[in-house]
């Protein structure tokens, strides 16, 4: 097996050169519908960093005795029994943010970044690569949510965290809270990095 990364470039990675959503473009699904309001995308971030962290150290601690037929079945077994535990701690203590998520709670199951997540990390290295890797991707993770949901959240209602932070005369842009805004925030942010990814590269080339 070749060398895999370290705790600490796992930790790294995930948060940046690695980030899920604008580099790996996984997780676009709550990325794009709880994104409207910054409290929704930061419960949704919490729930993903424990469902993430939780899975990671399950399938470390078993991925000796895995089967290479079986493995997806158990990375899914074992994410949704963390996903109904986030979802019904959710619903007993925080219940009108669980009526705000609605499914996308329950959608961590199919989560592409935590599948991805279980077969490239946890089920290759030892626990503490497997913790390191699920909390830098997800802070990766949070921070993408947290970006879009801020832009959003801002120029669609001038609020920030239930805040008004623009003047009362700022016309709110209805289109930033509802789906078309999600699209269009992310691709304007998306199209930045890659353009700032790119000057960086070329910029360093040049000397």
């Amino acid at each position: 097996m070749p060398d895999q990364p370290t705790s600490a470039e796992r930790f790294i990675q995930g948060i940046l050169p690695e980030n899920p959503v604008y580099r790996q473009l996984l997780g676009l699904c709550p990325t794009l519908a709880v994104t409207n309001g910054m409290q929704a995308a930061i419960t949704m971030s919490g729930a993903v960093l424990f469902v993430l962290f939780c899975a990671n150290v399950i399938v470390s601690l078993i991925r000796n005795l895995l089967k290479p037929h079986l493995r997806i079945v158990i990375f899914t077994l074992t994410i949704a029994t963390f996903v109904t535990i986030a979802d019904r701690f959710l619903a007993a203590y925080v219940y009108q943010m669980s009526k705000v998520l609605g499914p996308y709670i329950p959608l961590i199951i199919v989560n592409c970044l935590i599948i991805c997540r279980c077969e490239v990390c946890s089920s290759k290295q030892n626990v503490v690569a497997a913790g390191a890797d699920a909390i830098g991707q997800s802070i990766g993770f949070a921070l993408a949510l947290s970006s879009i949901a801020a832009v959003r959240e801002i120029l669609g209602t001038g609020h920030f965290f239930g805040i008004r932070v623009l003047p009362e005369v700022w016309p709110d842009w209805v289109i930033m809270v509802l789906p078309p805004g999600a699209f269009l925030t992310f691709g304007l942010l998306l199209g930045l990095i890659n353009w700032y990814g790119t000057y960086r590269a070329e910029k360093a080339e040049r000397g």
